[in-house]
């Protein structure tokens, strides 16, 4: 049987179609190199391991959908087909998918949380809590073992020894580590108990990869941070090191010691501040007790002050003038009066009847009427005749006029 004799595109589109194939839907693991972006936006790259290579090409309408920054030296898991292309003779890989492996993914997913929590408020200066000036407790959510805990402890002493410091030890790497991280926070915010309650929480751990801080780069880690009542501290890994738990927590420290530092006073730095505050406070009530004693003296003094004596004795003055004056007047107005009552007692006394009576005048009086005329008497009568000594019965023996005499002459004198 003679052997088949192959053309060299027979041989090649074999080859493609036997390729292209097997291997329609492939993931593949490698580091890029020479990585080249002309202006028709295709990407060509070559990815490659420690023992062979593979030419890779990502055409301009998939690389506008990645989310990935390509370059080289970047592992990716490239996702696409096994491609042949005969003019060259060589295969190459046709991706339709980039992620990042490894530590690559992770920064990734680190972006993405990054760009989706940015553009819903979450790192806005507004929604970040004051920190308490003079906490009296502070919540630790840390690992219970490691340097942390002891370097807090420390740096508070120094500082302000009269913080209390409430450990709510976690996992702060691995499976469980968000889910402790979370339950802590809650536990801080809804204690069992309102003496658990502290005045800031300080979120911390040591440093480490990437994927030793994964935790405190989990969306759920961060909204349990935002959601908290309690303003929060994040002290996570070195000062290099930036987590999603930083970017949202109320304040960011480098480490967890510059963590305790932030979160309480200095001590003596207080107390001297409150030395100030006393020093100046004497300094002002001294300042304004003297400057009320002037302006007491400057109010005493003057004339607007003083007026009302003035005018109290220019009144007094004038009651004293009334006073005389209206006790003169009184008293000659009694002089006037006593002179009137003299007047008319005198007057009074003038027309007195016993006066008249001791002129040798007399009265007479029928059945107690006064008797002014003759002509009332009948022959008969009785009557009283009036002197000035005394009163003398009488009896009329004669009525009338005298004969002979007109009414109003002398009579002759009558004989009783």
């Amino acid at each position: 049987m003679s052997e088949q004799i192959l053309t060299v595109s027979e041989l090649t589109r074999d080859i493609k179609s036997l390729l292209e194939g097997s291997f329609s839907t492939i993931s593949v693991r490698g580091e890029i190199s020479n990585f080249k972006l002309p202006s028709s936006g295709h990407v060509y790259m070559t990815l490659k391991d420690e023992e062979a290579q593979i030419p890779a090409v990502i055409w301009k309408n998939t690389r506008m959908r990645l989310s990935v920054d390509l370059k080289d030296g970047l592992e990716i898991i490239a996702r696409g087909r096994l491609e042949v292309y005969p003019p060259s003779g060589r295969y190459q890989l046709i991706c339709t998918s980039v992620t990042l492996a490894g530590e690559g993914a992770l920064q990734q997913a680190f972006a993405m949380l990054l760009q989706k929590l940015a553009g819903q408020g979450y790192f806005n200066p507004e929604h970040k809590k004051t920190l308490p000036g003079i906490p009296e407790k502070i919540g630790l959510v840390t690992s219970a073992t490691g340097a942390v805990i002891k370097d807090m402890c420390n740096v508070l002493k120094r500082r302000f020894p009269a913080a209390r410091l409430v450990l709510y030890p976690v996992k702060v790497q691995g499976d469980e580590a968000a889910e402790n991280i979370i339950r802590a926070l809650s536990y801080f915010n809804h204690p069992a108990g309102p003496d658990h309650r502290p005045d800031v929480i300080i979120v911390a751990r040591g440093g480490g990869s990437l994927e030793d801080l994964q935790a405190f780069n989990e969306e759920s880690v961060a909204l349990a941070i935002f959601g908290s009542d309690i303003p929060v501290i994040s002290a996570i890994g070195h000062e290099t090191d930036v987590t999603i738990a930083d970017m949202v927590a109320d304040m960011r420290a480098g480490t967890p010691s510059i963590a305790a530092e932030v979160a309480v006073p200095d001590t003596q730095e207080l107390l001297r501040h409150i030395d100030t505050l006393v020093n100046r406070q004497c300094s002002g009530l001294h300042t304004k007790v003297e400057g009320t004693e002037r302006h007491v003296i400057s109010l005493v003094g003057s004339y607007a002050f003083n007026r009302p004596q003035i005018k109290l004795e220019q009144l007094n003055e004038q009651i004293d003038y009334l006073v005389k004056y209206m006790s003169q007047l009184v008293r000659s107005a009694i002089r006037h009066t006593e002179h009137k009552l003299s007047s008319a007692t005198e007057r009074l006394a003038l027309l007195d009847y016993r006066k008249t009576l001791e002129r040798g005048f007399t009265l007479v009086r029928k059945n107690s009427t006064y008797i002014t005329s003759s002509n009332i008497f009948r022959k008969a009568d009785r009557a009283s005749v009036i002197f000035h000594d005394g009163e003398v019965a009488v009896e009329i023996i004669q009525e009338g006029p005298v004969p002979g005499k007109p009414a109003g002459h002398d009579q002759d004198p009558q004989e009783y």
